[in-house]
Order: C-alpha cells, then structure tokens, then sequence
C-alpha cells in the first residue's frame, strides 16, 4: 500500500484529502505545516508528497526545495496541489523540482488519476532493468547515473521528470512528439488526462538548462501545429 503525505495548512482540505485517498486503498498521513511535513516525511518516507504552496512561514516551493536537497528524500515525487494556477506558478513549481501540478479547486477522480500515474511510474522506474550509463546526442550527453546533463554551455543537474523527460526525447531523436503523446509516455497518465500546460512548463524548463539561447531552442525544437522533437544535428554554439 503507497502512502501519501499531504501537506495543506488547511485542515478542512487536508483531511478531506485524506478521507477520500484512503477509499482508494492509500495509506495518508497529514501535515498543517511546512517544517512539520518534512519531519514526518525523515520518519516515515512517504511514496509521494501532496503539497499547497500558500503556507505561512515556509511555503511549499521552500518545502519542494528542502526535499530535493535532501539525501533522504530527493528521490520521491511531489505534486503541487494549490489555488495558485497561473501559468508562473507553475512555472515556479516545476523548478522547485515538482513531478506533476494541479489547480484547486480540482476534480477529485482527476487527482486519484494524477496520483496513480505518479506512483506507478516511480515503481516502474525501480523494477525497469539499468538504463544506459549515457546518451550523447551531437553535443548533448545525458549521464543516466547523475541525472546530469552536459552541452557546450556547461552542466546541468535535472529533476526526475526532467530526466525522463530528456530521455524520452533523446531515446527517440528526431521524432515529434504532440503534448498528449508525451503525457501517456513520459508521465504514464491515461489518454486525455493531464494538462498540456504540465508538458510545456517542463519543456520550457530544460531548454533553460540546454540551450544557449532558450527563446531559439536549437536541441528541443517546437514543429508547428505537431509537437516536440529533439535535434540529432550537431550544432554550432
């Protein structure tokens, strides 16, 4: 049985969340606070951290932050789960270091799908055989054992969907991806779930990471009115 730590310093939400998580079969620990959270989450290692962002004194981009900087915790997803949904929120989120984000006030069978996928990504993740140490792509390589990413520019350390993300593409160079394609293959939600805005975020994320120019993406290209396709040219910096 996964379990969830749902972080809201509304108790009302919180353990609305809770009561309706655990009727499908997940275990569910709350916190009202930041600090609070990140306690409970050294104790316990939760399988996926719910997370508000509007809370007082530490908020949730802080709390996203202080578990990608943990040894302990680096490695388990958040999803961001807040009133806060414009498109720099997001944003904002995604470079916290946040694997999935979802507006309130939201549908709950949503949630439970967001959720599910999240969770059976991250197991499949741990059984899939080792990837390959590397994938170098003209003057990209991506490190499969850091999670690093190299170019001309310098490198870069990447989040996990950041790194699954970059893989897919590089597994795949030159063909193009619709923001639906990569939802189902990269976040493993059902078709027509998820919002293309989560897929776009990210893009704009690693292209801050990769190119020299990001507003003229040479590596992750944009192919009009189709999607995303990564570049197997060697370019020029």
């Amino acid at each position: 049985m996964a379990t969830i730590l749902v972080i809201d310093d509304d108790e009302l939400v919180s353990r609305t969340l809770q009561r309706t998580l655990k009727l499908y079969d997940y275990q569910v620990m709350v916190a009202n606070s930041g600090p609070e959270g990140l306690q409970l989450a050294r104790r316990h290692r939760p399988d996926l951290f719910v997370l508000d962002i509007m809370m007082p004194g530490m908020d949730g981009y802080q709390v996203c932050r202080q578990i990608r900087g943990d040894p302990l915790l680096a490695d388990l997803p958040v999803l961001f789960l807040t009133a806060k949904g414009k498109d720099e929120d997001k944003i904002e989120g995604f470079r916290a270091g946040a694997d999935d984000y979802l507006s309130k006030p939201f549908n709950m069978e949503e949630l439970q799908l967001r959720v599910k996928a999240i969770l059976r990504r991250a197991t499949t993740q741990e059984s899939e055989p080792e990837p390959p140490t590397e994938i170098v792509v003209g003057n990209v390589t991506l490190d499969c054992r850091s999670f690093k990413v190299t170019t001309p520019n310098g490198v870069s350390l990447l989040t996990n969907v950041q790194f699954d993300l970059l893989y897919h593409l590089l597994s795949n160079v030159d063909q193009v991806f619709n923001s639906q394609q990569l939802l189902q293959d990269v976040w493993d939600y059902p078709r027509d779930t998820g919002s293309p805005e989560l897929v776009r975020a990210h893009i704009k994320n690693l292209r801050e990471k990769l190119e020299p120019r990001p507003s003229q993406p040479v590596y992750i290209r944009t192919i009009q009115g189709h999607g995303y396709t990564f570049s197997s040219e060697k370019t020029k910096e």
